[in-house]
């Protein structure tokens, strides 16, 4: 037998017995409304199994997940987005309300079923309203397939998900949110560190500013800390997520440098740092080593960036044992660059290039779609706006009305590609006017697109504000980013060479930031803002490709509006 052909017994045994050691994993849900106390107030929060966060699921790449999801909350849909994971082959999967699904009815029961293909680090959470606020959310850990390797070494794992708790509900929130005049929910209570947060009083309290008074934890209570214990002298991982409705953090660990090796489920080059700037949607993974004294605890901390902080640092301990928990570190916990420090923001982000050996970028794009991004009123609303558009959702799933061509589901006037030539971004608009709208950027299959998201001032004078955009069943090539207007001629900078891969992008104040993408993946997908209530209040676009190629949709996905009632016809015919 010829060596070449031996080797390729080997490589087709390989792929057949990678294959086989994928599995399906099995997931029995209920969501529904539990009493918990996530930072020493007792709130009602949106929980699964009766816990909140929500259970991780974890598996290896090339697993089947299959979620049976019930919903328990008596008056409202629910529905699930799996933030990361692209969906290819099953868009009725990405859990988006009135794009990719029906919302689920109380009472029913609604299967997820997808792969997860690329190892990384990720999570879930509601798309329905502002369920996310409201608590539902949890971690989602996809491993190596089995007999692969990490491109990085590490004796231990730890996974913190961060979020941001108001006392406040979130029906209350989007009241306000919906009122005329606007009524702001302002800045969190208390940040969270997997679901736990201290509130009126601090782990640190000798070093606070404000002072407030020392937590009494006796360690049993919902709301205390999740220690991480570790040994010296070894290398751990820490997985990062943020799912914060609003806030962007900062997280650091008192006397330790990190280095980054994972940004959205892609390896990134290593690069070493004393803090991580994380925005909602966005993950990381990072490894650290224990190598300081070994006779002493450190701070973990997370603290408010992007937004004047009024909301206090959130703060665990890595605890080096044998040492005790009890023994709080004598330094007090790192301070976090000012909150509109954003050349500390930008650098970290211009640090982040793709692993050597990553796809790159196709050299030329098809298409271009300039994004403007602007706070507007519409009938004395105060709401957000792209090209002049405020997003709000029809009642029947996209997904549904496109692939079945069924008219008057939505707007067929496809939405601007850009926005007038002479809008200066750096001043409040002469008109600050907007419409409501919910057309779709038809986007044809396997094509290269560019997408430039423009900032620019809000409302009020002297103000533009971060926007991490996230976007569904695609990775990105970030291309760069830049400050004021986007030209033609920032096109020659553009990175190239090792842009690394994401799901969520932050675009800064008065700046532009560019990807680049493929369409090759069926369906219909949201691009949105991340932060909860921009979202809400219209700050969000549909892309869609390739949908009459998607085949084998649930029924039971789309049985509401339209799409309902053809299935219904359907039916009895």
């Amino acid at each position: 037998m010829s060596s070449s052909r031996l080797l390729l017994l080997l490589l087709v045994s390989f792929m057949l017995l990678g294959h086989s050691l994928a599995k399906t994993r099995h997931f029995k849900w209920e969501v529904g409304y539990i009493h918990w106390s996530t930072d020493g107030e007792e709130s009602v929060v949106m929980g699964i199994n009766g816990a909140f966060p929500g259970p991780t699921i974890r598996g290896r790449a090339g697993d089947i997940i299959v979620v049976e999801l019930t919903n328990k909350l008596h008056t409202e849909g629910v529905v699930i987005h799996w933030h990361g994971i692209r969906q290819f082959g099953t868009p009725w999967a990405d859990g988006t309300a009135a794009i990719s699904q029906c919302a689920i009815n109380a009472g029913e029961t609604f299967v997820y079923r997808f792969k997860v293909d690329k190892a990384g680090t990720y999570f879930y959470h509601g798309h329905y309203g502002m369920q996310r606020s409201a608590g539902l959310y949890g971690s989602l850990i996809v491993d190596v397939a089995q007999g692969e390797n990490e491109p990085f070494h590490y004796d231990g794992e730890f996974n913190l998900l961060l979020s941001d708790w108001w006392h406040k509900g979130s029906h209350e929130q989007e009241v306000d949110l919906s009122s005329n005049p606007l009524r702001w929910i302002g800045e969190p209570q208390t940040l969270l560190i997997n679901g736990r947060g201290q509130y009126n009083c601090s782990m640190a309290a000798q070093f606070s500013n404000p002072q407030l008074p020392q937590c009494k934890l006796r360690g049993g209570e919902q709301y205390a800390p999740q220690i991480l214990r570790v040994h010296p002298n070894k290398t751990y991982r820490l997985r990062l997520a943020s799912t914060t409705a609003l806030a962007s953090l900062n997280l650091a660990i008192g006397g330790h440098k990190m280095v980054v090796v994972e940004a959205d489920g892609n390896y990134v080059q290593p690069f070493s740092v004393q803090d991580i700037d994380i925005y909602s949607g966005e993950s990381y993974s990072i490894l650290f080593t224990t190598n300081q004294d070994p006779s002493k605890n450190y701070w973990i901390s997370t603290s408010v960036r992007g937004r004047e902080p009024k909301t206090p640092q959130a703060l665990t301990l890595l605890n080096y044992l044998p040492n005790s928990p009890s023994k709080f570190p004598t330094l007090p916990p790192p301070i976090a660059p000012l909150w509109n420090d954003y050349k500390h923001s930008k650098s970290f982000s211009n640090k982040i290039l793709a692993l050597m050996g990553s796809p790159k970028p196709p050299i030329k794009n098809h298409r271009r779609i300039i994004l403007l991004n602007t706070q507007n009123k519409i009938d004395g609303y105060t709401k957000w706006a792209i090209n002049n558009v405020s997003l709000v959702l029809p009642t029947t799933p996209y997904l549904g009305s496109i692939r079945y061509g069924i008219n008057n589901a939505f707007n067929t006037r496809p939405p601007p590609d850009n926005f007038p030539i002479d809008y200066d971004v750096m001043k409040q608009a002469p008109n600050s006017n907007a419409t409501y709208g919910n057309g779709v950027y038809m986007l044809k299959m396997n094509t290269t697109i560019d997408i430039i998201l423009q900032n620019a001032n809000a409302l009020g004078k002297g103000a533009s504000e971060i926007h991490p955009w996230h976007l569904h069943g695609h990775d990105f090539w970030v291309l760069g980013y830049g400050e004021g207007k986007f030209n033609e001629k920032h096109v020659k900078k553009f990175n190239l060479k090792n842009p690394p891969l994401r799901n969520t992008v932050v675009i800064y104040p008065y700046g532009w930031t560019a990807l680049r993408f493929v369409t090759d993946n069926p369906g219909v997908w949201a691009f949105h803002c991340h932060i909860e209530p921009h979202l809400h209040m219209g700050m969000g676009v549909i892309l869609a490709e390739g949908v009459h190629l998607v085949k084998n949709i649930p029924r039971e996905a789309l049985a509401c509006g339209l799409t309902g009632k053809m299935l219904m016809t359907n039916k009895h015919n």
